[in-house]
C-alpha cells in the first residue's frame, strides 16, 4: 500500500535530518520511498523553502509535480481568509485521489510555520520496527497521513509522534 505522511519539526533543519535517516533506512531495504519532499521555514524568512527528491524515477516526475502544487498551494497563496479558503478547496479537489483531505491540508497549512519544518514522503512497504528505531530521539508530530485510523495507529506506536 501506497502510505503519504506529513511529519512536523520543531526545527527548521529537523525534517532535514529525518529525510537523511529515511534515505539511509532506504538503501538499506528497510521501506521503498517513492518520493519525498522537506519544507523548511527559518526564523525571520517571509515563506519556508521546498526541496524535493526524484526517489524513484519512474514515478518521480509525477510526485515532483504533485510537490509543486501542494506546498505552492499551501505555503505561497497569500493568506487572505477567501483567497486561502479557495486554494485550499482547489487543492482537495486535486489531491482527492491520494486520501488526502481538505481538513489535512488546513491542518499542514497552520503546523508549519516559521522556525519549524516538515518532511512529506510517500513509501511503500516497510519494516515499521527497524524503521521506527531509526526515528526515535527525532522530535516530531505526524499532522497528515492518508492511512486508515488502524494503519495510523500502529504508525504512532511504532514512530511516536502523537
Amino acid at each position: 500500500m501506497t502510505a503519504f505522511t506529513v511529519w512536523k519539526f520543531d526545527s527548521p533543519d529537523g525534517a532535514d535530518r529525518a529525510a537523511h535517516v529515511l534515505t539511509r533506512a532506504a538503501s538499506e531495504g528497510m521501506v521503498k520511498i517513492l518520493d519525498h519532499a522537506v519544507v523548511s521555514w527559518p526564523p525571520g524568512e517571509a515563506r519556508p523553502t521546498t526541496r524535493h527528491s526524484h526517489d524513484e524515477t519512474v514515478r518521480g516526475t509525477g510526485w515532483g509535480a504533485f510537490w509543486g502544487v501542494l506546498v505552492g498551494a499551501l505555503f505561497f497563496v497569500p493568506v487572505v481568509g477567501g483567497v486561502a479558503g479557495a486554494a485550499i478547496g482547489a487543492l482537495a479537489k486535486a489531491t482527492e485521489d491520494t486520501g488526502i483531505t481538505k481538513e489535512q491540508l488546513q491542518t499542514i497549512r497552520t503546523e508549519v510555520t516559521e522556525g519549524t519544518s516538515a518532511l512529506f514522503v510517500v513509501t511503500e512497504a516497510g519494516d515499521l520496527d527497524r524503521l521506527g528505531e531509526r526515528f526515535h530521539g527525532l522530535s516530531k508530530k505526524l499532522i497528515a497521513t492518508n492511512l486508515t485510523d488502524a494503519e495510523r495507529a500502529v504508525l504512532l506506536d511504532t514512530f511516536g509522534g502523537r
